[in-house]
């Protein structure tokens, strides 16, 4: 349950105007379960009790000051955590605010955000496939977003990481069921002034209708802010459908590197959510070819999601993966997910 501290005394400890009013939330999720790992190229199997499987384990900070005339100024500082150890980040050196870092002013016009932030492919990724923000078991998010360091040679889609440090965002009021962001990520490299991260989205809503997608150009690594070997172009379309008694996913993306072989790779999604009893049948597969060298992999998963509440679900995945000249690799987990 979020935890509301509402500064009544803003005026008076602040000497700001009476009229504003503000308030700040401490919010997080908490994700951790049991399993056996074996990815495509791996040599062992590791049995594991791990964190994130199938949203990657935060907690934070947000607030909003409310400044009259229909201008709101906010923030956001919320860090990720393995749960099975306790220790903060995604992985080795993350940046203790690695998930949000910001403050932005909105009112009729949009708003305007500076900071970090998540980068355009992360949100439409994450609403345009059946497993969600899952870095373990959706094959989306994993052919995206998580390389192999397992000798298969396997190189993750997205070149800078799901967040950008150092950036402006302007985001759309909504119009109908949507919205658009625009993103620009500053390189601040020395002598370097035209290395930057460019990019934008967009969402639409529209009853059972779910259309989204987004646009990469990057020249910056995140979350280590150094520049990448060669300017990259990434860009993918989603879309979903509910019919009720099944939510049909499809989506398709391709991306460019501009190195000697103009290296291409391309994505093609399809996944499907049911709802059964008090949860969902998550189905998935994912196939991404890669042009240079000549490679291609194919991940499916299918598990159920039981919610016991609002806040807290259990859930089973089971996953096979395989990857070109590479023995293939099968997984399986059982978690439990708590949102506060």
């Amino acid at each position: 349950m979020k935890k509301t501290l509402t500064a009544l005394g803003a005026a008076l400890l602040c000497g700001t105007a009476a009229h504003a009013q503000s308030t700040v939330e401490i919010s997080g999720l908490t994700d951790a379960f049991v399993g056996s790992i074996k990815m495509a190229g791996d040599a062992n199997r590791r049995s594991v009790v791990d964190s994130g499987g199938l949203t990657t384990s935060w907690i934070g900070f947000k607030g909003t000051e409310d400044l009259g005339g229909g201008l709101k100024a906010s923030f956001q500082l919320t860090s990720f955590i393995k749960v099975d150890t306790g220790t903060q980040g995604r992985f080795a050196n993350d940046p203790f605010f690695s998930r949000d870092a910001n403050v932005s002013l909105s009112g009729n016009f949009g708003s305007v955000l500076l900071g970090r932030w998540m980068a355009p492919n992360f949100l439409p990724s994450v609403v345009g496939n059946p497993f969600g923000d899952s870095f373990t078991f959706s094959p989306l998010v994993l052919h995206k977003d998580v390389p192999l360091f397992n000798g298969s040679g396997w190189r993750a889609m997205t070149p800078s990481d799901t967040g950008w440090s150092n950036q402006v965002v302007y985001s759309t009021p909504k119009f109908g069921g949507l919205s658009a962001n625009v993103q620009y990520q500053f390189g601040e490299q020395p002598g370097q002034g035209g290395k930057n991260n460019f990019g934008a989205n967009f969402f639409y809503f529209g009853g059972p209708l779910t259309l989204t997608g987004f646009y990469e150009n990057t020249d910056i690594a995140n979350p280590t802010n150094t520049l990448l070997a060669n300017n990259q172009k990434y860009w993918m379309l989603l879309g979903a459908y509910d019919f009720g008694m099944v939510k049909p996913f499809l989506s398709y993306g391709e991306k460019k590197i501009s190195d000697t072989a103009d290296t291409k790779g391309k994505t093609l999604q399809v996944g499907a959510s049911a709802p059964i009893g008090n949860g969902k049948l998550l189905a998935e597969w994912v196939k991404t070819d890669w042009s240079s060298p000549d490679v291609n992999r194919k991940t499916f998963s299918i598990g159920y999601d039981y919610f016991l509440s609002k806040r807290t679900d259990v859930y089973a995945v089971v996953m096979n993966d395989k990857i070109t000249n590479q023995r293939s690799g099968n997984s399986a987990g059982v978690g439990i997910r708590h949102r506060f």
